[in-house]
């Protein structure tokens, strides 16, 4: 059965606006720490365009008053919000080109609805949040390496999350603490906890 035009999901969209919301963040961020790399980079960006921080200015900008979904089956609202809230970016794109979503971004919904200050100061700890996770599910879960190795001048390694003995999260980094602590982050992005 085909949806019509006015019931298709938004997913396109939200893929669209998530790029673009990436996208503004990194300059944004890129810009206002110009000494620092971009792994530090990365992880401000995460605080910003996670699952929790765009769920909740899907709330705070009342898109749930907006949403049209079926309420007949258990769904996480605060998450439609924040995917409806991709979406609205991504149609901002699509309406007037990167330069109007950029603005918009910046000059209206980080200035209204983030405290960036806030959300930079926050340090984050992907490793213990996964902890927390799993012992609250009372899953059984490994923090593996996989690999270590000397790899021009500095140490590289891979860690590999296992949950409930199936692979999860994987990432290489400059020591353990860091693949650890991206491994982590990535298993919560595949858990939908960020």
């Amino acid at each position: 059965m085909e949806l019509s035009d006015e019931s298709k999901s938004n997913e396109r969209l939200e893929f669209l606006g998530d790029a673009v919301l990436d996208a503004v963040v990194a300059e944004l961020l890129f810009k206002k720490f110009p000494g620092n790399d971009e792994g530090y980079l990365t992880k401000l960006k995460s605080k910003v365009v996670n699952r929790k921080t765009l769920s909740d200015i899907g709330e705070r900008m009342n898109i749930r008053s907006k949403l049209r979904y079926n309420d007949s089956r258990q769904i996480n609202v605060a998450s439609l919000e924040g995917n409806a809230f991709e979406a609205l970016i991504g149609a901002i794109y699509l309406d007037g080109g990167f330069e109007v979503a950029r603005k918009c971004v910046q000059n209206h919904v980080l200035r209204k609805y983030v405290d960036l200050n806030k959300l930079l100061e926050e340090e984050i700890d992907f490793k213990s949040r996964l902890i927390i996770w799993c012992q609250k599910k009372r899953l059984k879960f490994s923090f593996d390496v996989e690999s270590e190795q000397h790899v021009r001048g500095s140490w590289e390694y891979v860690v590999q999350i296992h949950i409930n003995g199936r692979e999860s999260g994987k990432a290489k980094g400059q020591s353990k603490k860091q693949a650890e602590q991206l491994a982590a982050q990535d298993t919560l992005k595949l858990l939908g906890e960020i």
